[in-house]
C-alpha cells in the first residue's frame, strides 16, 4: 500500500498504463475476399443446377414424337418407286424414239439411193423428158447442176437412137462409216438391159454405183454419183 501511496498524482503505474487486450477477433481482408468468392460460386452453381433442372422438366413436358406408322412408310416408298419408274420409262421411251428415228433415217437414205440408181438406168425414148425430169427432181447440189446442163442434149440423143434402158437393183447398202445426221453414201449394184432401134439385142450389163445422199429439209436427195469397178 505504501507503494501506491507514494506514487505521485497524475502518473499512472505500468500495470495501469498497459492497454487492455481486445476481446474481439480480427479477420484479415484475404479471408473475407475468399468467403465472398466462394459464396458467389456457390450461388452460380445453384443457379446453373436450377436452369438445368428447368430445362429437363420442360423437355420432359414436351409430347413424345409418335413413331412413323407402317401405312405412312409404305406410302412414301410407293411414291418413290412410282417416280423412279416414271423416270425410267421416260428415259427408255426417249432411247426407243432415238433408235426409231435413226432406223427411219437409214431406211430413207437407202431408199433414195436405190431409187436414184433406178432413175439413172431406166430411160425410155418415148417419155425421155419425164424420165430426165424425174432424175432432176431427186437430185441436189453439184449433181443437179451438172445433170441439168446435160439434160437436153441427153434427151435428144435418146430420142434419135430410140433407146430404151431398164435397170434392176441386184444389191444395195449403206457404205460403212458414211452415215451422218445429214446424209450417207449408198453403194448399189445394178443390172441394166439396153436396146436401140435397128441394133442387135445387147446382153445385160452390171454396174456398180456409189451415190451420195443428203438431207434436204424433210427429204433426201442424190448429191453425187460415181461409177465404181
Amino acid at each position: 500500500m505504501a507503494d501506491d501511496a507514494s506514487t505521485p498524482d497524475g502518473e499512472v503505474s505500468e500495470s495501469t498504463a498497459t492497454e487492455p487486450e481486445s476481446s474481439g477477433i480480427e479477420v484479415s481482408d484475404a479471408v473475407v475476399t475468399d468467403d465472398v468468392v466462394d459464396a458467389a460460386e456457390d450461388s452460380k452453381a445453384d443457379e446453373s443446377e436450377a436452369e438445368e433442372s428447368e430445362a429437363e422438366e420442360a423437355e420432359a413436358a414436351l409430347p413424345a414424337k409418335p413413331p412413323m406408322s407402317h401405312i405412312k412408310l409404305a406410302t412414301i416408298i410407293g411414291v418413290v418407286l412410282v417416280v423412279a419408274l416414271a423416270a425410267l420409262t421416260g428415259w427408255l421411251g426417249f432411247r426407243t424414239y432415238q433408235s426409231h428415228q435413226a432406223d427411219e433415217q437409214q431406211k430413207l437414205f437407202l431408199s433414195v439411193g436405190r431409187q436414184g440408181a433406178l432413175n439413172l438406168t431406166t430411160i425410155d425414148f418415148q417419155h425421155a423428158d419425164a424420165d430426165v425430169q424425174r432424175i432432176l427432181d431427186s437430185a441436189t447440189g453439184t449433181f443437179y447442176d451438172d445433170f441439168q446442163k446435160r439434160a437436153q442434149p441427153f434427151v435428144e440423143v435418146v430420142k434419135q437412137a430410140q433407146s430404151k434402158s431398164e435397170g434392176s437393183i441386184a444389191e444395195a447398202g449403206l457404205v460403212p462409216d458414211s452415215l451422218t445426221d445429214n446424209g450417207a453414201e449408198v453403194l448399189v449394184a445394178v443390172t441394166v438391159k439396153t436396146s436401140n432401134a435397128g441394133a442387135p439385142e445387147q446382153a445385160p450389163r452390171a454396174w456398180r454405183m456409189r451415190l451420195t445422199v443428203e438431207k434436204v429439209g424433210d427429204e433426201a436427195k442424190v448429191a453425187n454419183v460415181e461409177f465404181v469397178p
